[in-house]
């Protein structure tokens, strides 16, 4: 019988544990991730070779053109021209920053433009109240930028007298709408013609000031909002602007804007239409996607442009910025239908069945259990298609509309600041403005989706 535990023994027990070693360099570090993605095969190879021989051929001439031997500042193109300078010169920075305020504002009248920076300032409250996800009261959120922010962005940068009989048609309603839930705060059985009786019962049980508490809560807002637009109008005036002064960076937002906030709900609305069993609901919602994806963004514009005024009176004929944003909302909501529609299709029969045995109609079915789903999964094509409707507005400018790339080229027939260089600057500067706001879009999208898929990694 063998005794491994005696002095003499030829078998040998570790008793001890030994320290962790650290993995092979040809496993783990810089250098096996070097192996593993850029040299892991011929094809590999060749193309990471082709890519460092572009950077390094590339990169110090773009480094010196646009950073080291560019100019900041001056006050015409004087500043940018090598036989003044007496050196190289790279890119024009100066022209940028002398015509920067152009580039925001298009011909927007100088003394008018704090409307457009408040515009502004209402929508970064909006973006960061929808998008940071703590944040509070989102729903309050979602009402102020899908629904006063529009409204005051239209009385603001518009203005004149059709915008202040405009404001005080709202200002009455809201008025009325606050003094009917004050009414209907202490005589709560009124309300039974608008709401069911379970949740009229839970109103009954709540003190007067807290009954019909969200509805209050969003009339304030309006009513806060607009009364401090109307006193601005009393105090400075909102003289009209009209829309073909409008430009710049203004009207890039503007016609983003508008298309992501009216794509979207048309676009359900659309997908919804298409899965429909009601024949001639799917059939006029085909009819619409396919007709609108089947010619370029170009043909809607001409289209929305030209024949827009016919289908109303004279004197309601649609402004010329109008007809672009609408094209844009018709164009971008046919894509996003189809986007939605992949996601409807991805969510199991189980999870309707489950919705219709809980007792659900429709729309609660859908609004409840299968849309959340559906979006979720489909957050990257609705980012794809945000991104893709932020750069085509470009387009616009097809229908004499001034956006941020065509108020650039404007300012490159200045001969106050033509030089060599200018061109390339204006259009270096494009570029990134575009690639910032596609690329923030992207990274958000791609935290949200981190976020909603938490529960679900694997």
């Amino acid at each position: 019988m063998t005794d491994a535990t005696t002095e003499n023994s030829a078998f040998f027990i570790r008793r001890e544990t030994l320290p962790q070693e650290a993995a092979p360099l040809s496993v783990a570090g810089p250098l096996a991730w070097v192996r593993a993605n850029l040299f892991s095969g011929p094809v590999n190879t060749i193309l990471t070779l082709l890519c460092a021989y572009i950077v390094v051929t590339s990169l110090p001439e773009i480094i010196r053109f646009y950073f080291l031997d560019a100019v900041w500042t001056g006050s015409n193109r004087d500043a940018c021209l090598t036989e003044k300078v007496g050196r190289p010169v790279g890119a024009c920075w100066a022209y940028v920053a002398d015509r920067f305020q152009y580039f925001v504002y298009g011909s927007y009248p100088v003394s008018q433009r704090w409307r457009v920076n408040i515009v502004f300032v209402m929508f970064a409250l909006g973006i960061v109240w929808l998008l940071w996800n703590n944040a509070p009261l989102k729903k309050l959120g979602a009402f102020f930028f899908f629904v006063l922010l529009p409204i005051s962005a239209y009385i603001l940068l518009l203005g004149g007298p059709g915008t202040e009989n405009f404001l005080r048609y709202l200002i009455l309603a809201t008025v009325a709408l606050a003094a009917m839930y004050m009414v209907l705060s202490f005589v709560p059985s009124l309300a039974r013609l608008f709401m069911g009786a379970g949740q009229l019962a839970v109103e009954h049980e709540l003190p007067p000031w807290k009954r019909f508490y969200r509805p209050k809560r969003l009339i304030l807002m309006a009513l806060v909002a607009f009364g401090l637009i109307a006193i601005l109008d009393k105090a400075v005036g909102l003289p009209r602007v009209d829309t073909g002064l409008w430009g710049g960076m203004t009207v890039t937002f503007l016609i983003a804007a508008v298309g992501i906030v009216f794509s979207l709900p048309l676009g359900v609305v659309l997908a919804l239409g298409r899965r429909s069993r009601l024949p001639i609901i799917q059939l006029l919602s085909v009819i619409f996607i396919e007709f609108v994806r089947g010619v370029p963004l170009i043909t809607v514009l001409f289209m929305a442009n030209t024949m827009l005024p016919l289908f109303v009176p004279q004197e309601w004929s649609p402004d010329r910025l109008l007809r672009p944003l609408v094209g844009v909302a018709l164009f971008a909501a046919a894509y996003m239908a189809e986007v939605i529609r992949g996601g409807l299709q991805a969510i199991p029969k189980g999870q309707y069945e489950g919705a219709m045995s809980l007792g659900l109609g429709y729309w609660n079915m859908m609004r409840l259990i299968i849309l959340p789903q559906a979006l979720r999964i489909v957050i990257p094509g609705i980012v794809n298609t945000f991104i893709g409707l932020f750069k085509d507005t470009t387009l616009v400018t097809i229908v004499g509309i001034f956006d941020f790339l065509r108020t650039i080229e404007a300012t490159l027939v200045d001969p106050t600041w033509a030089t060599p260089t200018t061109r390339a600057t204006g259009y270096a500067f494009a570029a990134i403005f575009y690639f910032l706001c596609c690329w923030g879009m992207s990274r958000y999208s791609i935290s949200v989706e981190r976020r909603l898929a938490a529960g679900q990694r694997r």
